[in-house]
């Protein structure tokens, strides 16, 4: 496995070494000593979710606020998504900005979002399979949402009219937020 650095601490491209032949291929998708040491702490995942999108469905901007918040592994199954981490850690250098990486069936590369982050993405095809191995579990009451065309934020999701739910359609203005981390 091979770990590509962004431009934000912490954000982490994980890209497996992947095994073909003529009868398909193989690649371990995760390993939880290598994984330990390549971001340097002990992490435990407790909660493994995953979804399936339409082709321009987006999700997002989601976090959770400590004491419940996400570290979140992801990987597309089938697909491909853009997908985005903005950094919502108040002390950090890079506070409001973002990296977006593509993830696909095809470059099987994985996104590792620590906690402090808001987290979304677009399905870049039909019957998009996402994966999230997660740190903590899902607690309602901690969910946070930014929005996800914030003027403030500036991602290009390269859509004019993507489908989104009513949640993320009233995401929370970069300019109004108050970060918990």
């Amino acid at each position: 496995m091979k770990v590509e650095r962004t431009s934000i601490e912490g954000l982490l491209i994980l890209v497996p070494r992947v095994f073909s032949d003529d009868r398909g291929s193989f690649f371990e998708s995760f390993n939880q000593g290598l994984f330990n040491e390549f971001i340097g702490e002990q992490i435990e995942f407790v909660q493994d979710n995953q979804s399936i999108s339409s082709k321009n469905v987006l999700r997002g901007l989601h976090f959770q606020n400590p004491p419940y918040a996400q570290g979140k592994l992801v990987r597309v199954i089938k697909g491909s998504v853009i997908d985005v981490a903005v950094d919502i850690r108040k002390d950090s250098a890079t506070y409001g900005q973002h990296v977006a990486v593509e993830l696909s069936e095809k470059n099987n590369k994985q996104f590792w979002i620590p906690p402090g982050f808001a987290h979304g993405f677009l399905a870049l095809e039909d019957d998009t399979i996402f994966a999230y191995k997660c740190t903590n579990n899902y607690s309602p009451s901690s969910e946070g949402c930014l929005l996800w065309n914030d003027s403030d934020i500036k991602i290009d999701w390269n859509i004019d009219n993507p489908i989104v739910s009513l949640k993320d359609e009233e995401g929370e203005e970069f300019c109004n937020f108050v970060s918990q981390f």
